[in-house]
Order: structure tokens, then C-alpha cells, then sequence
């Protein structure tokens, strides 16, 4: 009566005999039950749009555009974790390697997991996440959540992103237990990564990773953010090969060749360095939301201006 035939809660409420307190409680009833569902059709909404567009201009073979109500860090980290999560649950199949690099928008990912009936699916650190200082990168977090969801145990790279010396690197990666995590991280056909902004926010910065010479150089060079704790430029170039050749992980080279290269950020802070890693064509599908995505586009547009 009150949707279909659009009566008036008081002219049900006197067909019934009921009074209309009591129709406004059945009404709020049927919707928390779910017999009464509604959905609301935004007239702006044109994520499939412009996921569209993305995938051209970028090559992806994959982007998903999800709303968010607003444009802060945690709504959209929060917003990230749950469509990314659906994602990977519905691309993951048995006899799957999938890494994973770090940070709070993967840590939203994966607390947000709905477990899969898979076999023979191996998860695996692609980048070290140990930090010098109390930052909490969330690496054994994610891990551990998404060993879980798909029945298997989490292959951890116990090491910092970043060491003081490049000859430290090559003594660590010498070890077999270590090479063998690095292998395995090489062979995963899903990995898991989003973008940091180098600022205060970044969780990179703030482990304590960087130098301030280090940081001096990055800002020098152009860098705009990192993704698998390699620093980039916004043509998503390495900014500073002394400092790539320190970093322990996965290489962006190898990230180019995964089968489904995920990336999954948002957000003002990061813009530059979601454009830097898919001008590099590092990754081949995009989980953002609109305002980023919509940021984007209009940097491409401006880029291919100049």
C-alpha cells in the first residue's frame, strides 16, 4: 500500500484499523527484515564510465570505480578494502600464488575477507615490512588474515623494506630460507599492492626507512610516492637506483609480469603516485574510487596536453 500504491501512512492505518504509529513501525520493520529494499539511483553516478575510460587510457585489463560518500582517507581505505576484497575472493582459484606488499589499505582488504573453498593456494610477502620505529605496517596482519580466508599458511619476509647499504641486501639475499620466500614472491600470479604518498602520512617515511639525505634526494628527483617500497617519478620511474638497489622485495619489473597486477588506492594524497605506477604500466588493474579516478583522467588529459 504505502510503496506500490502510495497511500499515505495514515489512510493505511485507517483501512487496517491500526493506528499510525503502529504502520510507521511495520513499515521500518519490513526494511530492517529486508522485504522492503531500497536502493537509490544517483544521478552522478558514473563509475562504469569512468572505470571505462581508465581501462582505455591506461591499458588495464581491469578498474573498478567504487563510491565513496566522502573524500577522506580512512572512508576511502575503508571503501577500497571491501571491493577489493570481493574482487580477489572471486578471481582467486585453486593452486593460486598470491602476494602481498603492505599498509593500511590492504590491512582494510583483508579484514574484510570472506573465506573461499580453495586448494593448494599459497600467500607470500613480497616486500619486508619490519620497521625501525612504531609504526605498524600491518604486513603479518594481512598475511595472517588472508592464510585464513583461503586455508593456507602465510609465508612471511621477516626483513625492513629498506636497508643502510646495498652490500647488506646481498648478504641477506644470500641466505636460502630468505631466497626461497623471493622466489616464491617472483612466481605469485596475483599480487597485492597499493601506493604511498612520500609525506608525513607515508607509512614508509614514518618507519623510519629513509635518511634524511634519502629523502633529500626523492624530493630532488621528483618522487611521488612508492609502491612495493620502490620509489617512483610521475612517468613511474625508479627515482634513485642507490636506494632501489637497498630495497628488499619483489622489483617493479617482476610486478609488470603477474598475471593479475592489483592495485588498490585512493585518495588526494596519493593521485601523483597512482598515476606514476600506471604510467609505468607496473600493475594491470585499478580498485579507486571516483574522485580519484576522476583526478586521473584529468591529469592524462593534461599530461598528453603538454
Amino acid at each position: 500500500m504505502y510503496y506500490e500504491l502510495d497511500y499515505s501512512q495514515q489512510k493505511i492505518a485507517e483501512k487496517l484499523g491500526v493506528s499510525r504509529p503502529s504502520v510507521s513501525r511495520l513499515l521500518q520493520q519490513a526494511k530492517q527484515e529486508g522485504i522492503v529494499n531500497i536502493s537509490i539511483i544517483d544521478p552522478n553516478d558514473n563509475r562504469e564510465k569512468l572505470a571505462e575510460r581508465l581501462t582505455t587510457v591506461f591499458g588495464l585489463k581491469h578498474c573498478i570505480v567504487t563510491n565513496v560518500p566522502q573524500y577522506n582517507s580512512e572512508n576511502i581505505k575503508q571503501s577500497l578494502g571491501a571491493v577489493a576484497a570481493s574482487y580477489l575472493t572471486e578471481i582467486v582459484k585453486d593452486g593460486d600464488i598470491i602476494g602481498t606488499t603492505w599498509g593500511t589499505t590492504l590491512y582494510h582488504l583483508s579484514q574484510q575477507l570472506q573465506p573461499k573453498n580453495v586448494k593448494n593456494v599459497k600467500v607470500v610477502q613480497l616486500n619486508g615490512g619490519v620497521t625501525y620505529s612504531e609504526t605498524n605496517t600491518y604486513a603479518s596482519e594481512i598475511l595472517n588474515d588472508l592464510s585464513k580466508a583461503f586455508h593456507t599458511v602465510p609465508h612471511f619476509l621477516p626483513l625492513p623494506a629498506v636497508v643502510d647499504h646495498a652490500v647488506v641486501k646481498e648478504a641477506i639475499l644470500s641466505d636460502r630460507h630468505i631466497n626461497s620466500v623471493l622466489e616464491m614472491g617472483n612466481a605469485a600470479n596475483i599480487a597485492l599492492v597499493t601506493v604511498g604518498a612520500l609525506n608525513d602520512t607515508s607509512t614508509l617515511v614514518n618507519a623510519g626507512y629513509f635518511t634524511n639525505s634519502d629523502l633529500k634526494v626523492l624530493k630532488n628527483n621528483g618522487a611521488v610516492g612508492d609502491i612495493c617500497s620502490r620509489c617512483i617519478d610521475i612517468n613511474g620511474e625508479i627515482s634513485s637506483n642507490e636506494l632501489d638497489q637497498r630495497t628488499i622485495g619483489l622489483t617493479l619489473a617482476e610486478l609488470k609480469k603477474k598475471e593479475y597486477g592489483i592495485l588498490i588506492a585512493g585518495g588526494s594524497q596519493k593521485i601523483e603516485g597512482i598515476f606514476g605506477a600506471l604510467a609505468g604500466k607496473y600493475t594491470n588493474v585499478l580498485i579507486t574510487d571516483q574522485f580519484t579516478a576522476k583526478a586521473l583522467l584529468e591529469m592524462e588529459v593534461n599530461s598528453s596536453h603538454e
